[in-house]
């Protein structure tokens, strides 16, 4: 835990207090890193994270925060006071703060009264629990968390089994991630590791690997995405490495007819993921 403080503390109202400088240097990711922690930001981001079993080790939350509609950090009432009764449940410490110290400690600029520390959760491929006729998520190599954030919850909205991120160029857990996912990077379950060890764990478990080329031959809908399978998919930047060939590796395009040769990673996992669903929900519906 970062510093801490006793019951009844008084509220933090220096920028400058050496525990809100430490908490504000999460922002970096060699802190993350260096301390195993990142910060969540937002009252749906908390909730989310809290309610999907993330050990959140701090709240700080506005002096007399309100939520109300005279508020001018989030319109929805009685938020704020949910994640602080949830957060005191699950043991959290929770500090009160002033105005230009929430500020400090908030990552970007849409403070909404009330900021979590949280410990990075291990991230072995083997967290990941496969059920049957599991479907999984890998991206390799994305560098954008945008577009970890949007793919997360496009796997979220069709609860895929996990996402894993090969050779991440990014931490998973970047407080830019959390927001993009709106959260759902905690109700997913997400692993990391390199190419060869997700591939490697792939084929350990028998699932299918379909990747996403613009250059495949097969179109998406075309293809069978039914049963355990993973939906492998690589930057915009350079798409997949060639170590996602093979003779058990079936690779996919979606159609393009205009000016553009690609889509966005995010968008092309949403059409995929759906494309799965969709499958697996008239094979359900023919049994």
């Amino acid at each position: 835990m970062l510093g801490s403080m006793s019951p009844g503390s008084p509220t933090i109202t220096s920028r400058s207090n050496p525990r809100i400088v430490e908490v504000s240097r999460l922002r970096e990711r060699r802190q993350r890193e260096r301390t195993g922690l990142t910060l969540i930001d937002g009252t749906r981001e908390l909730l989310r994270a809290l309610q999907s079993g993330a050990e959140v080790e701090t709240l700080y939350v506005l002096e007399n925060g309100t939520d109300g509609p005279d508020s001018p950090y989030d319109g929805r009432d009685g938020a704020i006071e949910a994640v602080r009764r949830e957060a005191k449940a699950r043991g959290a410490e929770i500090v009160t703060v002033s105005r230009p110290v929430l500020e400090r400690v908030a990552f970007g600029e849409r403070a909404e009264g009330v900021v979590g520390v949280a410990r990075v959760p291990d991230l072995a491929l083997d967290r990941i629990s496969l059920p049957e006729n599991a479907l999984v998520v890998v991206i390799e190599s994305v560098e954008k968390p945008g577009n970890l954030g949007a793919v997360l919850r496009s796997a979220d909205a069709v609860g895929a089994a996990g996402l894993v991120a090969a050779d991440a160029r990014t931490d998973i857990f970047n407080p830019n991630v959390i927001r993009a996912s709106l959260g759902t990077v905690f109700s997913v379950p997400v692993a990391s590791g390199s190419t060869p060890e997700t591939i490697a764990w792939l084929r350990e478990h028998g699932l299918g690997i379909v990747t996403a080329r613009v250059d495949a031959a097969a179109l998406y809908s075309d293809l069978d995405l039914r049963g355990p399978l993973a939906i492998v998919l690589g930057s915009e930047a350079h798409g997949l490495s060639d170590s996602w060939r093979g003779d058990d590796v079936t690779a996919a395009h979606l159609p393009m007819h205009g000016a553009a040769d690609s889509l966005n990673v995010s968008t092309t996992a949403a059409v995929l993921l759906y494309e799965a669903t969709r499958q697996r929900g008239l094979q359900e519906r023919s049994i």
